[in-house]
């Protein structure tokens, strides 16, 4: 939105044609949402608090988390409202990419508003059934990856990019779409389990989309693009603003939900920012550069995965409890000390993924 205004003014002074590149509007993307996400943050807070919308505590959990019984959530609505505002004040609004990233970001936030809101009124930890969850992500999921295959005018766009390796690429011609669509789904239910302490799914959050703000300017842009060997994606640079916002809402948010919480991020951030990952991940090609940075959010979904097919089959369980932060928590890990660990963790793993930029 601001571009039109800034090409407005450009005709009067030439300083406005500054707003014309990314780095700078992805920036103030950034600073945008920080900004709304504090200003509005203890607003949102006091609101839920009034309402007692709070949290419902699984009993299986550990009983360090009883504590955190009626605290508010939903707190990912704040996330969605700051990084969506600022992505259309800031974004190119002619951009095919960032209005499907955008849409597929707050529709799986509506899914996971209605799951944290049946958990809300009905006062249990359990909110939407399975079946219905699952449901809702398939239909957003299978439409992205619909159109993601159809809009695709290059077979590069619609295979497999091989990190670390010159240009290797599998085409999956329309195998891609079941692909894209698990990429979308698996990462916003990964992003949703690892969700279970304070700050723990935010930072990784973070890190991991500022990394894919990168690969998206890298990819649209072609000098940049030919240089590093990577497919060019005319028009993906754009969603390095959407990256930017996300960022500055994370940080935002993490502010008033780091140890100890004052408010969660329920089902209604998790799957919107999950989903978010994934789509943008696909857009520039780098689903497994996604897999690699989203290590910890890999490990979190694995270990229940295990944890469930072990109890299935032996009647044993592999772990204390899954997902696996729970497990460390059981052997005696302070809380700040299980989530910074996995921090560092995900700092490492980014910083691998960035690397697959250079080392071919």
């Amino acid at each position: 939105m601001f571009t039109w205004l800034a090409e407005f003014l450009a005709q009067f002074y030439s300083g406005f044609n500054v707003f014309h590149y990314i780095t700078v509007r992805a920036i103030f993307s950034a600073l945008t949402a920080l900004g709304l996400s504090l200003w509005l943050g203890p607003h949102m807070i006091q609101w839920l608090q009034t309402r007692q919308m709070g949290q419902q505590v699984r009993e299986l959990g550990p009983k360090t988390h009883y504590a955190k019984q009626g605290t508010p959530t939903m707190g990912g609505a704040l996330i969605l409202v700051t990084m969506i505002g600022s992505s259309l004040l800031w974004g190119d609004l002619t951009n095919r990419f960032l209005w499907l990233v955008m849409l597929v970001t707050a529709g799986f936030g509506v899914v996971g508003w209605l799951d944290d809101y049946q958990k809300i009124s009905k006062k249990n930890s359990k909110g939407l059934s399975a079946k219905h969850k699952y449901l809702f992500q398939s239909i957003l999921g299978l439409l992205a990856a619909v159109y993601l295959y159809f809009a695709s005018n290059d077979p590069t766009h619609t295979s497999v990019m091989i990190p670390f390796l010159k240009e290797v690429f599998i085409p999956l011609g329309i195998l891609y779409i079941p692909f894209a669509y698990f990429v979308i789904v698996g990462t916003s239910n990964a992003v949703n389990l690892t969700d279970g302490l304070d700050g723990l799914a935010i930072l990784p959050s973070v890190l991991i989309v500022a990394a894919l703000g990168v690969f998206a300017y890298v990819s649209g842009h072609a000098e940049f693009a030919k240089y590093l060997l990577v497919p060019w994606v005319p028009g993906s640079g754009e969603l390095a603003i959407f990256c930017g916002a996300l960022v500055g809402a994370g940080l935002g948010f993490l502010w008033f939900n780091a140890y100890p919480a004052m408010i969660f991020m329920g089902d209604v951030g998790a799957l919107a920012l999950g989903a978010a990952l994934g789509t943008i991940a696909l857009v520039v090609r780098q689903e497994l550069v996604l897999f690699i940075m989203g290590g910890v959010f890999v490990m979190e979904t694995v270990s229940v995965m295990l944890q469930v097919a072990s109890f299935k089959l032996t009647g044993k369980r592999i772990f204390k409890m899954a997902p696996i932060h729970h497990h460390f928590e059981l052997k005696g890990w302070p809380e700040p000390h299980v989530i910074v660990r996995f921090w560092i963790i995900t700092v490492v793993l980014v910083l691998i993924g960035l690397a697959t930029l250079k080392i071919r």
